[in-house]
């Protein structure tokens, strides 16, 4: 799938966007926000999840590069220096300007300023809190940023093309009710699935805080044809997984997964940024579907 479409793997959306470097814009995340009288783009309480993209390729651009690099703190730039590979700083400063220049869409904060905190297992949370939750994603080609009123939230991005890598590490990740579902499939379909999977936990484990001190084999998300999936916790988990609605998205050559401290399906705005190449834009949605879509009558060990 070509970068400019995204969907829920059944209804393709499309778009199209520039790759200029655009003066205004970036002196707009320069000064951290528009004239006053103009609205905050999105409305957090009408759309409880914000799902932001940006692409690592767009930081090619000196001119655009730069403008992110303005963006970090001391300890994001000393963070930035360290990295030995060129496109590894890249997809660094991709993710850190996309989440800086999302999160002031929704507070009147410019994104300089915005200071963050990580808990003992890494997840980064806002420093005060202002009562946004966020996570992110990343990889060479795509960066991902999922935003929430209150809600913990968690996503996870991996590019078609580590399918097969990530099947062969199967025994290793998955639970044993996920690997008899995976033996059960051939070829390309069990790539698929095993991506599928691989995307889901990551998005669980990061919407938990715990990191992979939750051991992976001890939760399951289990396929019931194409049209239902269901998330099964060992209850030494001390968690409740009616408590959580998931979805898998395609965007730009990669899977997306999205996990949310919701009791019923959210609503969902997508959103792009260019990252000082042109403002950002919505992008068609209403097309993905959240699992689980029925609740198991009664939940059984993993």
């Amino acid at each position: 799938m070509a970068r400019g479409a995204f969907s829920s793997r059944k209804r393709p959306l499309v778009h199209t966007s520039g790759h200029h470097v655009n003066s205004d814009f970036a002196l707009y995340f320069s000064c951290g926000q528009s004239d006053a009288s103009e609205p905050v783009l999105t409305a957090m309480n009408n759309q409880p999840l914000n799902l932001w993209c940006a692409y690592p390729d767009d930081l090619l651009s000196e001119p655009v590069a730069d403008s992110c690099a303005l963006l970090l703190s001391e300890d994001e730039q000393a963070r930035w220096h360290k990295f030995r590979f060129v496109r590894h700083a890249r997809e660094f400063l991709a993710t850190r300007a996309l989440v800086r220049t999302a999160l002031s869409h929704y507070v009147p904060l410019a994104p300089a300023d915005w200071r963050f905190q990580a808990n003992a297992h890494g997840k980064p949370a806002v420093e005060p809190s202002c009562g946004l939750r966020f996570n992110l994603s990343n990889s060479p080609g795509l960066v991902v940023c999922l935003i929430s009123q209150g809600a913990e939230v968690g996503v996870d991005v991996e590019p078609y093309e580590r399918a097969q890598k990530i099947a062969g590490l199967a025994p290793e990740v998955f639970s044993p009710r996920e690997l008899a579902q995976l033996a059960a499939l051939r070829g390309p379909e069990r790539a698929d699935r095993a991506l599928s999977l691989w995307t889901l936990k990551e998005a669980y484990i990061k919407a938990r805080g715990l990191g992979l001190s939750l051991p992976l084999d001890r939760f399951s998300f289990l396929f019931g044809g194409a049209e239902e999936i269901h998330l099964q916790l060992d209850p030494g988990l001390g968690d409740e997984a009616e408590r959580w609605r998931f979805c898998l998205l395609e965007h730009a050559g990669h899977r997306i997964a999205l996990m949310a401290e919701q009791a019923a399906a959210p609503k969902l705005q997508i959103w792009e940024s260019r990252l000082f190449s042109a403002p950002p834009k919505q992008l068609p949605g209403g097309g993905e579907m959240w699992f689980p879509r029925v609740q198991p009558s009664s939940p059984s060990p993993c």
